[in-house]
């Protein structure tokens, strides 16, 4: 599990590799990872942007930017969590995201808070013979 903890709002990660989503003699690698955002303030936040860094193996980087995430921007009050599944797919067995929220105070002002770095790393995969 990865852990970060910005303006007093806790992101966990925890990343999980699909074997039977995946198909390494095609240079495919699925990736689930469960993220949980938990309010440990004292104001309701909204969650209303993603921004990823997704790093493969050989360094090649790809940026993802939108609104919410899953479809939804939730809103924390103070004590609230909220915890969505997504995915991932890489052309390598390893690599690694981080990327940020945009959120919004119940003052309106507006900040990002920090996801923590988390790797991707494919263990015990078959040896692919030619």
């Amino acid at each position: 599990m990865y852990r970060a903890v910005t303006r007093n709002i806790e992101v966990t990660v925890t990343p999980e590799f699909l074997a039977d989503r995946s198909s390494p003699q095609d240079a495919y690698f699925f990736w689930a990872y469960t993220i949980e955002i938990a309010n440990r303030g004292t104001k309701t936040v909204q969650l209303k942007t993603r921004h990823w860094r997704i790093t493969d193996a050989l360094g090649r980087v790809q940026e993802v930017r939108g609104a919410g995430v899953v479809g939804e921007q939730p809103v924390l009050g103070p004590g609230e969590t909220f915890e969505y599944t997504s995915g991932v797919p890489l052309p390598t067995p390893s690599g690694f995201m981080v990327g940020s929220y945009g959120m919004v105070g119940e003052d309106g002002e507006r900040f990002d808070i920090e996801i923590p770095a988390f790797s991707l790393d494919a263990f015990d995969i078959p040896r692919i013979v030619n």
